[in-house]
This record gives C-alpha cells, structure tokens and sequence, in this order.
C-alpha cells in the first residue's frame, strides 16, 4: 500500500489568519460563509441504488424530493466546500473530477460531497458503454452524467453568496441509534449528535449543518419511490423550526441503524424527533464563542489490495446475480486494479476536526479518533467523495458477519484503521503540534 499526503493551498487560509496583523480601524479577521441547493430527483424511471433484492427494477414514482444543500466556507483565501446530498453514496471519480474541474476557476479547492446514504436514491454507477448502462438504462446514464453539473452549479451559487459569518459548535449524546452488527457486549455505538451553526455577524442563523450517525432505511425496501428517508424529515424540521437551510451529514453509520421509540415509528417521526433535539442544541449556542476563523485542509491518498478477486470472472457472475451485472461491471472496473481511496481531513480553527471517508465506516473508528483527536469536536464525514463499501475495524473483520466479510468489505484488512491514524496525524499536524520534524517519506 502507499499512501501520500498533500496539504493544499487551503493551509494558507490557516497562516494568513494565524499570522496578520490589523491595522486600527481594520476588520478583524473572519469567516465568509455561502449557502445554496438543488434538486437531484431523477426526473425518470431509474434503478434504485441501497438494496440488491431489487436488482435492476425502475423506480416508481417520487415520496419526497431528493436535495443537495451545499455551504462554502471561506477563511483567508482558502474555500472549503461542503455539500450534504438525498443520495445514497458520494460521487463516482469520474463525477468528483467534472464537479472539481467545474469549481476550481472561483479557486474553491477542497469540495468534500456526502451522500445520506438513503437507500431510497437512485444508481449512480452505470455509464455510456455497452453493457455498462447504454441502451438499456438510457434515463439512469443521462441522470449521472447531469449530477456532477447540478452539484457544482449548487457548490457555485454557494459561493456567489458568500458573506461574513461566525460559526459555533455544539454536540451531545442521544440514545437514537444501534449497533446492527456485532453481538458481542457491549455493542459500540456513536450517539453524538453534532451541530454546527453558520451565523451572521449579528448573531442571527445563516444556515445549520447537522451530523448523526444512523443508516437512513426506515423507508421498507420493497417501496420504489425516491425519498430522502429520516435525514430528509430531520432536514425539513429544522428548517421549519429555524427558518434557516439545513445541511444532513451522516457519519460514521456502516454497523449503526436508527433506535426509534415507539412514538417515533417511520422516517418522518423519527426524523421529526431527531430534528427538534437538533433545533434544542442549536439554540444552546446562543451567545457561545466563535470557532477562530482559520482553516486547515491535508488529503491523503492510499492504494489498497483487496481481499477478494474481484477480476474473477466466478465473482463477477455472483455479484451480478446479487445486484445486477451492469452496475457490477462498472463496480469491479473501479475496484479492480485496487481500491484507490482519499481521504480529506479539516480542521476549523482550533475546535472542529473533519474525517472524510469514502465509503461506509464502522462507528469505532469515530469514536477512536474522538478520543484521541484532542479537539472539542472532531467527526467523520462517511459516505463521501467516492464509495469504497464498507471500511470495518480489524476486530469487526475477525467476527463477521454483512459488512465485514469480504464480499460486502473487500478492502484489505485495517483499511480504516490506516485512513484514521493518518487523517490524526494530519490533524496534529496542521496544530504545528510536530515542531522541528523533518520531511518523511509517505509509508
């Protein structure tokens, strides 16, 4: 495996701050914060991506709509964008270098892009080719080829509006989640609900990102209609409460499902619940400090080994009996030659860590890096900039069981053990915390 590290023109952001000097009269330094959407609906028949048991049927129709929310961030001259999607992955690489490509000219450099994992979303994966999607999935392969475009037009329109903005913090501990996996006791979960609130400088909400850590499939499978599930309710309840927009992250959710009580049966009355915890935590942040407006990015590439052929051509028949093959085609073509992941760490000023990963991590390693991070806040962004499937924890692996064996994890073993330890360095890191070290050779 190898992995290299590259700290972005976004460190800048982070010295021109830490460094500046005002001249009397001056404003002081701050956040410039941006805020848009879009609609990402399929406006036709498509597979629906989450359950293999469907395999290849259309969907049938629309329950709510599917957003993407997008929120710029600016500090010095360094842009993070972040967008919170209906859908159930992030974005294939061909889709992250169009939305890349699309957003650099307004020197927006970091774009980190997260699907809610709703399993009620549409396919992403089929393409242009034949049997890869053409001629038999027309609709689905027009849909993925307009995304990468609407989300950068949102993550552009975000950043026409930006303007000046304090942001505070806030999280705390719910008992609205499980562990879905492990029977072994105590059975881990993350119950952090985390807010992050983008404020004008009057003190007033511009807008409100909400993280949790929940698989979103309270919606029963055997519905084909689009839905946002419980993260779309949450989102609305917010909304409505705050009258600001709301962005929905989900965490790290690979091994956790929703605990809903018995009043708060279904998406909509689970994520009504969760919402309105959401809207307490916010208003708590009323006249609480501002996060210092710095910004730190460091991305980490890694090529790692899988632990099934995925070239077989007996593995290829079986997951295409388990899904279908068009979408395994382009799938296993991805995957094939190893699994090529990045991995994005944030840090905002000296209160909030980010962890983007690319797929879908066992709730241990947010918990681990919590930890250790040595941060008040510091998350997982699951589900983002790609989908490597399921990134379980070495012992998880050693149990078994779906999405730890290696037809659900075909990652090598410790895969996310590694994108953690090295995301921590990074947070360390972009702190100054190593001073005097010398350049090292990525391992």
């Amino acid at each position: 495996m190898t992995a290299t590290i590259i700290h972005r023109a976004a460190f800048l952001g982070l010295l021109a701050t830490a460094f500046a000097t005002v001249a009397l009269g001056d404003e002081p330094p701050t956040f410039r914060v941006g805020v848009a959407e879009c609609d990402v609906t399929p406006d036709k028949p498509t597979p629906m991506w989450g359950y293999g048991a469907r395999h290849d049927k259309l969907s049938e129709g629309v329950l709510d709509r599917l957003r993407a929310k997008a929120v710029v961030i600016q500090a010095g001259e360094a842009k993070l964008a972040i967008v919170g999607m209906d859908l159930g992955r992030g974005p294939t690489p061909a889709m992250m270098d169009r939305i890349r490509s699309l957003v650099s000219a307004r020197k927006i450099d970091t774009v980190l892009i997260c699907g809610s994992h709703t399993h009620h979303g549409p396919v992403l994966e089929l393409t242009d080719r034949p049997g890869y999607g053409q001629g038999k999935f027309d609709d689905a392969v027009a849909y993925a080829k307009k995304l990468p475009d609407l989300l950068a037009g949102a993550i552009l329109d975000a950043d026409q509006k930006l303007e000046p903005a304090q942001i505070r913090i806030a999280g705390r501990d719910l008992a609205f989640n499980r562990n879905r996996h492990t029977k072994r006791e105590p059975k881990p979960v993350d119950p952090r609900l985390t807010v992050i609130r983008f404020d004008r400088p009057d003190g007033a909400p511009l807008a409100v990102l909400v993280h949790f850590s929940a698989h979103p499939v309270m919606t029963p499978g055997a519905v084909l209609s689009f839905s946002a599930d419980y993260p779309g309710a949450l989102r609305n309840t917010v909304e409505q409460e705050l009258k600001v927009p709301c962005l929905f992250i989900q965490g790290s959710a690979g091994n956790l499902s929703p605990n809903p009580q018995a009043a708060d049966r279904g998406p909509a009355a689970f994520g009504r619940s969760l919402g309105l915890q959401a809207v307490e935590l916010v208003k708590s942040l009323n006249g609480a400090p501002p996060v210092r407006p710095t910004l730190g990015v460091a991305v980490d590439r890694f090529d790692f080994p899988t632990r099934v052929n995925l070239k077989s051509a007996v593995n290829l028949l079986l997951y295409g009996r388990a899904f279908f093959p068009e979408l395994v085609r382009n799938i296993l073509e991805e995957y094939g030659d190893g699994m090529k992941t990045e991995t994005t760490t944030v840090l905002l000023g000296d209160q909030l860590g980010v962890v983007a990963l690319p797929g879908e991590p066992f709730c241990q390693h947010a918990l681990r890096l919590r930890e250790r991070a040595d941060l008040p806040h510091a998350l997982v962004f699951g589900y983002c900039n790609g989908h490597f499937l399921y990134f379980p924890t070495i012992e998880a692996a050693a149990e078994g069981g779906y999405g730890a064996d290696a037809t659900m994890s075909p990652i090598a073993l410790g895969a996310g053990e590694r994108m953690i330890d090295r995301a921590l360095v990074d947070l360390f890191r972009l702190r100054g915390k190593f001073p005097g070290e010398q350049p090292q050779p990525a391992p």
